[in-house]
């Protein structure tokens, strides 16, 4: 039996397994997870090994709140394209990388063993990591619905910074100036302007759920961020997604949101925005 199917192919019952979203996910609820840690961690290090076995072990890690699974994930999206296991996973509709989109779920994931292992600080910087790589890597439309209110407060720096980001690049022309509530010592994206290639994914989309997601902690914020995202590309998805931070939040400012998001958008839109003030 080869190292990966002793560590991910077989259950912990010793059962032979066909899918390792068995083993991963049994982890979560069974302590003989952590016997499992050193090995998957030597094999996600491991440059012999398949790219496609690193980053399951990854993903495993991840998942069961071991800090060596956040401290890869950060590296990673520290230089994504770089990562060893870069499109392992690639999605069908946009042909881009999605191993960060099953990482984000991975993260979200171990909330309950983070606590248990005390690492939710490791956690809450693998959310970071991944939140300021949004403008760039494509998350299946995943990452702000799985950050609870909590971790969107901690990370609402950096989750600006990365929508002002992503506009400037959906519209290379405009002025740059600060992020609203930009963090003093934010690192700098690990990617320079210079490098930039247009993503391949729908980008406004992605920063208007960033957006929605800001809405959970600071309903201005989250409308001026959406609000910033619509007037440089108002597409009818992005539009059907700002509808998110509509619901979530009655700030002045959300409902001067929607009544632009009606003045640009079809009778789809308009309902939806109707409906969303309606309840307010």
């Amino acid at each position: 039996m080869s190292r990966f199917d002793q560590l991910l192919g077989t259950d912990f019952d010793d059962r032979p397994v066909a899918d390792t979203d068995e083993v991963i996910y049994g982890g979560l609820d069974d302590s003989r997870h952590r016997a499992r840690v050193p090995g998957l961690t030597e094999m996600m290090s491991d440059p012999a090994a398949p790219a496609r076995e690193r980053f399951l072990a990854c993903l495993a890690l991840t998942t069961w709140g071991e800090p060596a699974g956040y401290e890869t994930l950060i590296r990673a999206a520290g230089s994504p394209a770089a990562t060893p296991w870069y499109e392992v996973l690639v999605n069908r509709k946009f042909a881009v990388d999605s191993t960060f989109a099953q990482l984000a779920i991975a993260v979200g994931d171990s909330a309950d063993l983070a606590e248990e292992k005390r690492t939710a600080g490791q956690r809450e910087a693998a959310f970071r990591a991944l939140v300021r790589i949004a403008d760039t890597e494509y998350f299946e439309d995943q990452l702000g619905d799985l950050m609870p209110e909590a971790m969107v407060a901690l990370v609402l720096p950096d989750l600006a910074e990365t929508v002002e980001r992503g506009v400037n690049f959906l519209v290379p022309q405009a002025h740059t100036h600060p992020a609203p509530h930009a963090h003093p010592h934010a690192h700098p994206h690990p990617d320079s302007d210079s490098d930039r290639k247009p993503p391949a994914f729908d980008l406004a989309t992605q920063l208007v759920d960033l957006a929605g997601a800001a809405a959970l902690v600071d309903g201005p914020l989250a409308a001026k961020l959406a609000m910033t995202v619509l007037e440089a590309e108002a597409s009818p998805r992005a539009l059907v997604h700002a509808v998110t931070v509509l619901h979530r939040s009655k700030a002045p400012d959300v409902r001067q949101l929607g009544e632009y998001m009606m003045s640009v958008g079809d009778d789809r839109v308009r309902n939806l925005v109707t409906d969303a003030l309606r309840s307010s």
